[in-house]
């Protein structure tokens, strides 16, 4: 299993079930902009949201310019699209395939997050979705760090999200919590630092803020990095489950870098 050590450059937590400044999924036009979420569903909204937050945007302000093709995103989450694909296959049941509206058809990819922020914020490295479990957000830090290594980008935005809807709670088969995180990193040595460590055996502890599945490792890293920041740390953050396995992130200091 790939271990590295990341500098992050920016990082965004937006927990609306429990952070009363987040706003919900049908309000985040209060802090992105109006155009462009007509037809989003909950989890990108989310994930726009973080990824906002990490960036230091003033609500409603989107980038300009030409786009970035230095930087990469790397999104993380298992069930952010499954009530456009359980929507679209009781349509096509119940009505047909010709029912089926094709402004519909871009969400039912698991790659919709990743791609809308990409495009929503104007990044055009690589762009992928992990979905991997609730070790996702290990995943998608450990493929940034591949992408980095690589020379495939300068800089990657690795976001995670999951909204605890009807459907996706159901398929969880637990209790979910509506979140995002995201968390901006680079290869260097200085700055606040995520270590990826690899498995470990320990379960994980039961975090305050609720359950986010895929994107709960990002969470706890953007969490803990606010923390690292304020006292200097070093903090320990886990990710996974008995079926995925567990893993462990050390998140530490060294001269804080540009945000």
């Amino acid at each position: 299993m790939l271990t590295a050590t990341l500098a992050l450059r920016g990082w965004g937590i937006h927990l609306p079930e429990s952070d009363p400044s987040a706003c919900r999924p049908d309000a985040a036009a209060e802090l992105l902009g109006r155009k462009g979420l007509l037809g989003r569903d909950d989890a990108t909204r989310l994930a726009l949201c973080a990824v906002h937050r990490a960036l230091g945007l003033e609500a409603g302000v989107r980038p300009g310019g030409d786009a970035r093709t230095d930087v990469a995103v790397v999104a993380c989450g298992n069930l952010g699209n499954v009530d456009t694909v359980a929507d679209l296959a009781r349509t096509a049941t119940t009505d047909g395939v010709r029912a089926v509206s094709p402004l519909a058809a871009p969400n039912a990819s698991s790659n919709v997050i990743a791609s809308v922020v990409a495009i929503w914020f104007r990044f055009a490295g690589p762009n992928l979705m992990v979905c991997s479990g609730a070790a996702a957000s290990y995943d998608a830090l450990a493929t940034a760090a591949l992408l980095l290594r690589a020379g495939r980008a300068r800089r990657v935005v690795v976001v995670g999200a999951e909204a605890a809807t009807g459907t996706a709670t159901a398929l969880y088969g637990q209790s979910l919590t509506s979140g995002a995180a995201c968390v901006i990193v680079e290869s260097a040595p200085d700055g606040v630092r995520v270590r990826l460590n690899g498995s470990v055996p320990a379960p994980v502890t039961v975090a305050s803020w609720g359950d986010c599945y895929g994107a709960q490792g990002l969470v706890g890293v953007a969490l803990a990095a606010d923390r690292v920041r304020a006292t200097g740390g070093p903090v320990e953050v886990s990710c996974g489950g008995g079926t995925d396995g567990y893993r462990s992130l050390t998140v530490s200091s060294g001269s804080v870098g540009a945000r």
